[in-house]
């Protein structure tokens, strides 16, 4: 039985209603709805709901047997989850504003149906239900949301949607039979037994993904390859494989999904917390420990997705090294990688939805996040410290001497041969005594000689010294050259005799250039380098960090100053700026380099920008340094002048720039407390008002829903009153009119503006003085009064005066009604006559 979970918010009711308009009632599915709802009002969406559907709607209860088609409906003030086939029920664990009982829900779900999960998001604002959306992609259930343009309020499902995590996006009246139709396609997975399709036509999706897309999958488990190639196959309503093969064929966008699909991209900040508990407490502390160098940490997160996990790291290496506070300051460096270009672009962003409250600390939400309008950002420090890229672990050498790898539910979606392939991979990358991090459902198998457990329930291991890997033989294995994995062979270039002397004269500049061209850079305005020609690393080399190719960052020690004054001085004039026999600082010792720095005007792509060429100088001139001319020694000083006045130059403008930033600053820290302030109390209010604001659109629907049943029911009564020929007279606790029949202001002057009045000031035509005083009789006594009366007219009424009880059985007021029996009385009173006339003799 599958089970699908509805979560709803704001402007949710109506869309229910069409939602269950649409859905039969022997689906064979059970339905489960959370809504927003007040905590301490009665939810009325059972019996709302109860209208729509032929199923039975019934409010959820503790421990209840979930039954096939029948819906279950979430009561007030409560959280709702799934355990095996029960429904459970416990207090809500966030303050109400907070609170998240969608994503509650589908998690859950998650976990307890994996495949046969479904959910979906309805109507609703803010971002509930999109993390319970990934987890339920993660286990390979369907993810289902309303299409946002015909939803009452669109930031649920835009939220859903923008995280990437709907199947199925479409109006709530199309939702049902685009869920029976997946239903019926889709197969029930049973691990048990092999695949029932045969895998050829696997290989020819796995040919197509190579294609398209350049990575390859024939290493992956089938079992899983077939069930997310099917799932996607369900989705679009495609029974046979030959079938979704054209499809793929004919639209590449499919083939994107398909891709995204596999690479199954799902991931959370902390998950499995105790890990991370103990990561923080006893392995961490313990790796820092041992680290007696003084190198900072390096990490690499493979599989990162969209960076939960790596981020995760960054903030519990930054709270250990706080903690520890080891004796040499150090720092740390985290790689994370993933297939997914999109992913990357979202993990380098760092921005993430306001769901993640139910995942990160309050502690933690506020010292690494900042808060914006649709959710979270990571705080730039910790951004600086993750450095992503797009990587295949598979076939691209791997990062290097590292203190941590995390590896996590990656390894379960590849067959044993890969997994006993990157596992020694995994030792390779690492330091001694270096820790691995694998997911829930992985462990290091056979290769126990290689790693030792930290914690084996927890998935957490220490590299173990092995001398058996050979670093070079070993990378050359695992990643052959590109001409050996490539499947095509290389188109052969045909030759023009007639060009041959052209072909040579290129090849011959080409050697030329490369061979004898001097080292030598382009940059832009900006300082940035944007073209590099020969051998520019005894002059320059990468600044540690985050890259930076600016020539500033990257001048070797000894060349940034002369070469900071040289740029300066090309840009104000049109002659090149020659340096002579600068010291430069490598690692091999000291170089004398001659640098040229020209500002470029032509050819036209180039104008704007600056050339610096490197040579080397010569070691005659170096020799003969001792031993230099009087000019010589004059173009030194000279020299000498120009850099101390661009040093006092530099010193002036650094201390002017010191003196504005710093009273910039002040303004800004004490800006920045006041609106830091401001920000948490706005913030604070914004999340009860929304909560709020849902609640009561919530209620104000239920509320609505009545007033049309109460309408509807007024209606009906007045009908039936103005239908029957008796004369009623509704009176309440002080005897004041509330409502009459038409026949009744025939016997009492009654009009609409008497409702309201007592009884007491009415006139009747009825001879019954006591009329009030027996109608406060039956009200205090709770006794019915029944008399005959006669009117001043001459015909007689029954009159009957009986409680008016309400339906909480509270007396609220009389209810008098009034028969003619005139015809009865004279009927009555003919056959007493003809009794009381003697019999007539014969």
């Amino acid at each position: 039985m599958r089970i699908v979970g509805i979560g709803a918010s704001a402007g949710g009711l109506a869309a229910l209603e069409d939602f269950f308009r649409h859905t039969p009632a022997d689906t064979g599915m059970a339905f489960i709805v959370v809504q927003h709802l007040d905590p301490t009002q009665k939810a009325l969406l059972p019996e709302l709901l109860q209208r729509f559907t032929d199923m039975p709607v019934q409010e959820a209860r503790q421990d209840q047997h979930i039954q096939p088609n029948t819906v279950y409906v979430i009561p007030s003030n409560a959280e709702l989850t799934v355990t095996d086939n029960l429904l459970k029920l416990q207090q809500p664990r966030e303050p109400r504003g907070m609170r998240l009982p969608i994503n509650v829900l589908f998690s859950s779900l998650a976990s307890a149906r994996s495949e046969r999960a479904i959910a979906v998001v309805l109507s609703g604002m803010g971002s509930d239900g999109t993390l319970g959306l990934q987890a339920i992609r993660a286990t390979g259930g369907l993810a289902v949301v309303q299409e946002p343009g015909s939803a009452e309020f669109d930031a649920m499902p835009l939220s859903a949607i923008a995280a990437g995590c709907a199947d199925i996006v479409a109006p709530a009246s199309e939702l049902p039979g685009r869920i029976l139709s997946y239903n019926t396609h889709v197969t029930e997975p049973d691990e048990s037994k092999p695949p029932a399709r045969s895998l050829e036509p696997i290989d020819a999706i796995i040919g197509i993904l190579q294609q398209n897309t350049r990575h390859d999958f024939s290493l992956y488990k089938p079992s899983t390859l077939l069930r997310r190639i099917e799932r996607r196959m369900a989705i679009h309503g495609i029974a046979t494989m030959p079938d979704y093969i054209r499809y793929l064929e004919e639209n590449s966008q499919e083939v994107q999904l398909l891709f995204k699909e596999l690479l199954i991209g799902v991931t959370s900040f902390f998950r499995d917390p105790d890990a991370w508990d103990y990561l923080c407490k006893e392995a961490l502390p313990a790796l820092i420990e041992r680290n007696r160098s003084g190198t900072g940490l390096r990490a690499w997160v493979v599989g990162c997705s969209t960076g939960e996990e790596a981020y995760s790291l960054a903030m519990v290496i930054t709270e250990v090294l706080e903690q520890v506070k080891p004796k040499q300051d150090i720092g740390f460096q985290i790689f994370a990688s993933d297939l997914s270009l999109e992913a990357i672009a979202v993990a380098r962003a760092g921005r993430y939805p306001e769901s993640i409250e139910a995942q990160v600390s309050k502690q933690r939400l506020a010292r690494f996040f900042t808060r914006s309008d649709n959710g979270y950002q990571i705080n730039q420090p910790i951004r600086d410290k993750v450095l992503f890229a797009q990587h295949d672990v598979i076939l691209d050498p791997p990062f290097t001497k590292l203190d941590l790898l995390a590896c996590r539910n990656l390894l379960i979606y590849f067959d044993p041969m890969l997994q006993r392939r990157l596992l020694p991979l995994f030792h390779y990358s690492l330091r001694e005594n270096g820790l691995l991090m694998l997911g829930n459902s992985e462990t290091v198998g056979r290769l126990n000689h290689l790693f030792e457990p930290l914690k084996q329930r927890l998935r957490l291991y220490r590299r173990l010294p092995h001398d058996s890997i050979s670093g070079s033989s070993f990378l050359l294995k695992s990643f052959p050259p590109l001409s050996t994995l490539s499947k095509e062979q290389p188109v052969p270039v045909p030759t023009v005799p007639h060009k041959g002397s052209e072909n040579l004269q290129t090849a011959a500049d080409h050697l030329l250039l490369q061979v004898y061209a001097p080292a030598a850079v382009v940059l832009n305005r900006d300082a940035d380098i944007v073209y590099i020609s020969g051998r520019t690393g005894k002059y320059l080399e990468p600044a540690a960090g985050k890259a930076n190719w600016n020539i500033h960052a990257m001048a070797r020690e000894g060349l940034r100053t002369p070469l900071y004054t040289a740029l300066k001085q090309a840009a104000a004039q049109r002659e090149p700026v020659e340096l002579h026999n600068v010291a430069v600082e490598t690692g091999a010792g000291v170089q004398h380099v001659d640098v040229t720095v020209q500002a470029l005007s032509d050819p036209a792509a180039l104008k704007g920008m600056t050339m610096v060429v490197f040579r080397e100088a010569p070691a005659v001139a170096r020799s003969k340094r001792s031993k230099r001319s009087p000019a010589a020694v004059n173009d030194q000083s000279e020299e000498i002048l120009r850099y101390q006045q661009a040093i006092e130059q530099l010193s002036e403008e650094a201390r002017l720039s010191r003196e504005e930033l710093q009273a910039s600053n002040e303004e800004l820290q004490s800006t920045n407390e006041e609106l830091q302030s401001a920000n948490e109390e706005l913030t604070s209010s914004k999340e009860e008002m929304q909560s709020m604001n849902e609640e009561l659109q919530t209620i104000n629907a239920e509320l609505q829903a009545k007033l049309d049943d109460l309408a509807l029911a007024q209606s009906d009564m007045q009908n039936v009153l103005n239908s029957i020929e008796i004369a009623i007279l509704f009176m309440d606790q002080n005897l004041n009119v509330r409502r009459y029949t038409a026949r009744a202001s025939n016997i009492i002057s009654l009009r609409e503006s008497d409702v309201g009045r007592p009884l007491s000031e009415l006139t009747t035509i009825l001879d019954y003085p006591e009329l009030e005083e027996d109608a406060r009789e039956t009200l205090n006594t709770l006794v019915v009064c029944e008399k005959q009366i006669a009117t001043n007219d001459g015909r007689w009424f029954s009159i009957r005066i009986i409680p008016y009880r309400r339906l909480d059985n509270v007396i609220d007021g009389v209810v008098m009604t009034m028969v003619d029996i005139t015809d009865t009385k004279e009927l009555e009173s003919s056959l007493r006559k003809e009794s009381a006339s003697p019999p007539s003799s014969r």
